[in-house]
C-alpha cells in the first residue's frame, strides 16, 4: 500500500539541495525523498523488548490490574 503525503513550507534552499542530490543519485526528487525517508527509519534504534516493557509498567503503575491467568479461566468457564 502507498500513500501520499505533502509537505510544506520547506526553504527554498532545502528543496534546491534536495534536488541537487537527487541528480547526483541518479534519481527523480521524489524517489530521493524516498530514499532518504528509508534511511532514515531504517536506521532508527529500536527498543528492545524489556525497555518498552519497563515504560508500560510504568504508564500503569498503580492501576488494578487483572492477572492473565484469571482471564484465562474466566474465558474457559464460560465456554
Amino acid at each position: 500500500m502507498s500513500t501520499a503525503i505533502t509537505v510544506r513550507n520547506l526553504e527554498p534552499n532545502l528543496v534546491s539541495q534536495l534536488r541537487l542530490r537527487a541528480a547526483r543519485n541518479g534519481r527523480s526528487t521524489e524517489a530521493e525523498v524516498r530514499a532518504l525517508i528509508a534511511d532514515a527509519l531504517r536506521n532508527e534504534p529500536r527498543e528492545d523488548f524489556w525497555t518498552v516493557a519497563e515504560r508500560l509498567r510504568d504508564l500503569t503503575a498503580g492501576r488494578f490490574q487483572t492477572s492473565a491467568d484469571v482471564l484465562l479461566s474466566d474465558v474457559r468457564d464460560q465456554r
